[in-house]
């Protein structure tokens, strides 16, 4: 089972290291070893300014240099970057990841970020999950069973939680949490999606997918999670990010997609 681990990245030097470390580590689980996994990590920076890039181009890992030149970037072995000019924003980071996937013949793609509000240890659970219930999607949930949130304030979570009950209500996608970003695609189903009529740029893209997903015919299951407000570097939410993510679940629901 080949895993590709996507991350998008835009100045987070204080914790690209080790959320690197702590991703590929991964491959020396001896239960993951049981199940013939093997993780990759696919990072797309945005033209970081704070040398984010520098950090990765430079990271070693088991004493081995990971990042030969190849075809204009750098790549190697199972962590891979891919630099781009400007910042182009989440969605189209996680569409360049899939495409990469696609190319690359993984089997699946976990989607996460780079600031720890995701734990990596969590990918295991992602992983039986998936093994064990062969969905299209698994969808990494803070409101599955309760809430899982930590460190959050009262306005940001009744913001968050009321934005997942109005993108459950409007697109009809029967999941918990329709705005998280922690989650695990099989990639014969991201086939059956026009990656290249995705309009979404920012979080609105993890709503847009899973409708996506779900209009592909896959099957969508949610597995629990405990998301962590970030501790180093500056959170990239914005207002921006909250009014388009408002108006793309009503262009979703009038079918205005390609």
């Amino acid at each position: 089972m080949k895993i590709l681990v996507a991350i998008p990245t835009y100045n987070e030097r204080e914790n690209v290291g080790r959320m690197i470390e702590s991703v590929l580590n991964l491959n020396e689980n001896e239960a993951l070893r049981g199940l013939n996994v093997t993780i990759s990590l696919v990072i797309i920076d945005d033209n970081s300014r704070d040398g984010t890039q520098e950090i990765i181009k430079g990271f070693t890992f088991g004493n081995q240099k990971r990042f030969p030149q190849h075809e204009g970037g750098v790549g190697g072995g199972n962590l891979f970057l891919i630099s781009r000019e400007k910042k182009l924003g989440l969605g189209t980071a996680y569409v360049a990841a899939f495409k990469f996937a696609i190319d690359g013949g993984f089997d699946y793609v976990i989607t996460m970020d780079c600031d720890f509000s995701h734990n990596p240890d969590e990918i295991t659970g992602f992983i039986n999950f998936m093994n064990d219930k062969k969905c299209g999607m698994i969808v990494g949930s803070r409101y599955n069973g309760g809430i899982r949130i930590i460190n959050w304030s009262m306005k940001r979570l009744l913001v968050s939680y009321f934005a997942n009950i109005y993108a459950k209500l409007v697109t009809g996608v029967k999941i918990s949490d329709l705005t998280g970003g922690f989650n695990m695609y099989d990639v014969n189903c991201l086939k059956k999606v026009n990656l290249d009529g995705i309009g979404s740029r920012g979080y609105a893209f993890q709503i847009e997918m899973k409708y996506r997903m779900k209009k592909a015919g896959c099957i969508l299951g949610e597995y629990p999670i405990i998301f962590y407000e970030r501790t180093k570097g500056k959170s990239k939410m914005s207002n921006g990010i909250i009014f388009e993510a408002f108006f793309a679940v009503i262009r979703l629901r009038l079918g205005l997609y390609k």
